[in-house]
């Protein structure tokens, strides 16, 4: 085998298996192991209980193995097994073993042939085995029973490819022999991740169970449909043998009787057998770690690299030194303050592109949502003009005025001045949620100490809530403010002249042409006029256009946006978009014969950055009005041409001075809410919370570590140490070791090529050779010239003369079941380079002729 340190290769790879399942990272570092596939009832199951010389696997007909298992064969001179979920516990009875095996699958995949990828680890110490590592991975079925999901053909599927895809892991393909080996699903599977056959080994069971008068001769000598590590032949236990509890070790001594008196494979019986085929996946297990060992050392140390950092302040670990949990609080609560800082200010360093921050978020309800409430509930047309006419003719009484009253203005002003309290008192509700959010966000990083967080979270939130009481208050000082004093000089107040000509429907926009916001939306438009279509969509100071794509090269529309008002649109019953309303005041046709327009957003946040941006561009929402025109007295609306002018005057002015009024509220809420609740809260978190955490309660209940990072930090130094010990072992193992070079390439193009309905033989056993007498072989039977051993370097057959022909004849492209294939006959009565053709009337088939019956071929 080599040097000592090539032996000890296989138990270091089943430790690192078992730190790595214990973790839950097996996936981040693929382990050489042997992976065993085939179909159900192959006899996956009765070779592993062979190599361990115990009974110990569950049996029965149908799909058995429900659950990976992991095999790690240890040589020792005591004999006894291990779990790793039961730890410590040793197990001498191997029908216990069993027992454990399908409680353990039970308690996962229930007890009605249900599967899962989660695997159950065993470790069997035994003086009759080798170092192996081999995984038994549930047979390939075709129907579902039982419980069975109608998909298990392609979960099982899946769940072999899981493991047989890594370039780390042999393939044991196991066919029995009484199945025609084209159609192995062994052999198909392991062709899809393995083309080129590196790491497939062919296993053929049940050789005894074949029809009277036919072998595997061929197949086992790797002449028919060759592999390139070839092919090994074992002899199970009948299920006979295990109900009537035969011995395994008696059934070895059966096993190798068979081959040394069976007249087909007696001349390669050193090369069957299960002991055999043990010693091999040894050589071959420890050849492959080999190969594999520099990249699995490379990603040992990039493993351990990663662990550096994290494990360093594990390695001194004491759970009870006040001085570690002392440093521990303080770096926690100073990180939090980092975190919540970097959350609300922004941050050019590990940017989110996932979501919004607690910042971005905080500033959409500033500049988006809080002025679209502000106008919704300023712009309410009909109902102001009818309050204004009450105010002038209650202002009057009994008289009739001659000239605008100022009083009924005042009095108009301070109603809508105190409208703004409530979208006020709702920015602030938005803005203390997320700031909530954002503190629940920063503590997910004291998930190790679970009390802290609790605290930290309790403590901080109380605070925001405190900081709330006083924000409100200040935000109704400010709308007080503006209530005790109306300025009626104010640089951007109409006043009284202006207001007399001025029309505010048409007053003109601040920036003509100034574009304020481009993006997708959906137009919803009917089946019978073409259809929803996503367009591009331009919105300026004066026209709403849409185009074919964003490069706005084909404008389909544009739209002014003179007279245009918004309304919402309810979602249709199976749409998932959000919709908004365009529609012309003046009841014209807004686009084509359309009276109103409806556009989608994916979400509704889309939806009220739209209207946010409309309000910009002077398009104000419609305002929900109650029709009171019946309930109303006649003479709310006076026909009085005097009166109509003093209603158009104060509706003036007060559109003037409201608009003072929103602009500085839109200006001083902001400020207000940053300086009294969000900075207040950062100096908080770095100045007072250290001081409030210490006052809540005793510091070693606090920094009390959670069990999950307890458990956490015992794997990471398990894994760490397991890491280190492992690169220690690999290098010390030298580069001279011995080790069998892989089989060159063989013909397999059968693999690809074989028909999914391939010609049956007439006997039961497709991949065996049929037994002929002498004249129809070719020269007399006994050793082949040039047998391919099945492990090792299987050379080539050597044929002097003829050009080299596959194990299907010259033509290496035709069917090889379609048409009878040609095997080329020995050279021992051949002259050296003459090709030799057998006569037509008696080619070589793999189709099984027997004595007896008369060939339809002669």
């Amino acid at each position: 085998m080599g040097n000592r340190g090539m032996e000890d290769l296989i138990p270091l790879i089943n430790k690192l298996q078992d730190a790595f399942s214990s973790i839950g990272q097996s996936c981040n570092l693929d382990l050489p192991q042997i992976a065993v596939v085939g179909g159900q009832s192959a006899g996956k199951s009765s070779v592993l209980e062979n190599f361990v010389g115990r009974d110990f696997l569950p049996r029965g007909s149908g799909i058995v193995t429900r659950r990976p298992l992991i095999l790690q064969l240890c040589f020792n001179k005591a004999e006894y097994a291990e779990f790793l979920h039961c730890k410590g516990k040793k197990f001498v009875d191997f029908e216990e073993v069993r027992a454990e095996i399908e409680a353990e699958t039970d308690r996962i995949t229930g007890s009605n042939k249900g599967i899962s990828p989660i695997p159950i680890n065993l470790r069997v110490y035994s003086p009759h085995v080798l170092n192996l590592t081999l995984i038994d991975l549930p047979g390939m079925t075709k129907v579902a029973v039982g419980d069975q999901p109608l998909d298990i053909e392609h979960q099982i599927r899946d769940m072999l490819l899981q493991f047989i895809t890594k370039e780390s892991c042999l393939i044991l393909a196991v066919t029995p022999a009484n199945q025609d080996l084209a159609n192995s699903d062994a052999l198909k599977i392991a062709k899809e991740v393995d083309p080129q056959g590196l790491r497939t080994i062919g296993v053929i069971t049940k050789l005894d169970l074949m029809d009277e008068g036919t072998d595997a001769k061929d197949i086992l000598e790797n002449k028919l449909l060759p592999l390139r590590r070839g092919y090994i032949g074992v002899v199970n236990r009948s299920q006979k043998d295990i109900d009537g509890k035969k011995d395994i070790r008696a059934a070895l001594a059966a096993e190798r009787k068979f081959f040394l008196s069976h007249p087909a494979y007696r001349h390669m019986a050193e090369r069957m057998g299960t002991p055999h085929l043990q010693k091999q996946l040894n050589q071959q297990l420890t050849n492959h770690i080999r190969d594999t060992l520099p990249g699995l050392r490379s990603k040992l140390q990039s493993q351990l690299l990663s662990l550096e950092k994290e494990v360093e302040e594990y390695k001194n670990f004491r759970p009870d030194d006040p001085t570690r949990k002392t440093k521990a609080l303080l770096q926690m609560v100073q990180q939090f303050g980092v975190d919540f800082e970097k959350r609300i200010e922004g941050s050019g360093d590990q940017v989110d592109t996932a979501e919004l921050s607690g910042g971005a978020k905080i500033n959409r309800i500033f500049h988006e949502r809080f002025p679209f409430e502000l106008v919704k509930i300023v712009f309410d047309e009909k109902e102001l003009r009818r309050e204004i006419s009450h105010a002038i003719k209650n202002v009057h009484g009994v008289r009739t005025g001659l000239f605008t009253p100022d009083l009924a203005f005042e009095a108009i002003v301070k109603k809508q001045i105190i409208k703004l309290k409530e979208p006020c008192i709702k920015c602030i509700d938005l803005v203390i949620q997320e700031l909530i959010n954002t503190v629940r966000q920063c503590t997910c990083k004291l998930g190790s100490y679970p009390r802290l967080r609790e605290e930290t979270e309790r403590i901080v939130t109380t605070y925001v809530r405190e900081r709330e009481g006083k924000t409100k208050d200040q935000v109704m000082l400010l709308i007080d403010i503006e209530l005790s004093y109306i300025n009626t000089n104010h640089e951007d107040f109409i006043g009284f002249a202006n207001a007399q000509q001025r029309n505010p429907q048409n007053k003109k926009r601040a920036i003509p042409n100034q574009v304020i916001r481009k993006g997708w939306l959906t137009l919803n438009i009917s089946i019978m006029k073409g259809g929803s279509k996503e367009y591009w969509f331009v919105l300026t100071a004066e026209s709403l256009s849409w185009y074919k794509d964003e490069e706005e090269k084909e404008k389909k529309y544009m739209l002014p946006l003179d007279n245009l008002k918004l309304r919402d649109v309810e979602k249709g019953f199976m749409s998932t978009k959000h919709i908004f309303g365009i529609f012309n005041t003046e009841s014209r046709n807004v686009y084509k014969d359309l009276r109103q327009i409806e556009l989608a957003c994916d979400t509704q946040e889309d939806v009220d950055s739209w209207k946010a941006s409309f309000l910009r561009a002077g398009v104000y929402p419609e305002k929900d009005q109650v029709d009171t025109e019946d309930t109303a007295p006649s003479e709310t609306f006076s026909m009085d041409p005097q009166l109509e002018r003093q209603v158009e005057t104060i509706r003036n002015l007060v559109d003037s001075y409201i608009g003072i009024v929103n602009k500085s509220i839109r200006d001083l809420m902001p400020k207000t809410i940053m300086h009294l609740m969000i900075n207040s809260a950062k100096d908080f978190i770095h100045s007072e919370l250290l001081a409030y955490l210490y006052s809540s309660g005793d510091q070693n209940s606090l920094m009390e570590e959670s069990a999950d990072q307890a458990q956490r930090r015992d794997e990471l130094l398990r894994m760490y140490h397991a890491l280190k010990e492992a690169l220690h072992i690999i290098g010390d193992i030298t580069t001279t070791t011995v080790s069998v070079p892989v089989p060159p390439p063989v013909n397999d193009s059968w693999m690809q090529e074989a028909s999914p309905t391939p010609q049956r033989r007439p006997a039961a056993a497709a991949a065996t050779a049929p037994s002929r007498p002498p004249a129809v072989r070719g020269p007399t039977p006994g050793p082949p010239l040039n047998p391919s051993p099945a492990f090792g370097v299987p050379p080539i057959p050597s044929r002097p003369g003829p050009p080299p022909m596959n194990a299907f004849g010259s033509n290496s492209q035709q069917d090889p079941f379609s048409a009878p294939p040609l095997i080329p006959s020995r050279p021992a009565r051949i002259p050296p380079g003459v090709p030799s053709r057998r006569p037509p009337g008696a080619p070589h088939r793999p189709t099984i002729i027997r004595p007896a019956e008369p060939s339809l071929l002669d």
